[in-house]
């Protein structure tokens, strides 16, 4: 699969829906996407072929018996839904998780490399604005990255 990348302003419908753009589409193998709490508040879209990894590994390192692990599970495995993408590009976002991400109108797709995610855009400007850290320092966290190989 290609990466997903891109910034996209768009809008939620009446009916939740919201137009996944043409050239993220192109990448995708499918019309099929996961849909699931993302780690800050916004909804993750995923192709199956990488949820399965994604569902896998969580599942596997974690247990419902510890109650940390177990809030790892509530949060990504419980609310994933499966969903089609429809003949006008469109996916539909379940109630609960446009609740989550704060979803009403105007929302921002991003094109996160394997994954997608739809922001609120006040929410993803807003959590764009609270980092204190600047990209520099974060790098710096990160130990030698040669982004210029």
């Amino acid at each position: 699969m290609d990466l997903l990348t891109g910034e996209f302003n768009n809008t939620l419908d009446d009916k939740g829906r919201v137009s996944i753009p043409s050239r993220l589409r192109e990448k995708l193998q499918e019309n099929v996407l996961i849909l699931t709490k993302g780690i800050d508040d916004y909804v993750w879209l995923l192709p199956p072929e990488k949820w399965e990894k994604v569902s896998s590994t969580l599942i596997k390192n974690t247990s419902l018996s510890l109650k940390k692990a177990s809030l790892v599970q509530h949060h990504f495995i419980v609310p994933a839904q499966e969903t089609e993408i429809d003949k006008s590009g469109r996916v539909a976002i379940p109630q609960s998780l446009r609740e989550y991400a704060g979803l009403t109108k105007d929302c921002v797709i991003l094109g996160s490399g394997e994954s997608l995610e739809i922001w609120d855009t006040r929410r993803y400007q807003a959590y764009q604005n609270s980092s204190g850290d600047t990209l520099m320092d974060v790098l710096e966290e990160m130990g030698p990255v040669d982004l210029f190989l």
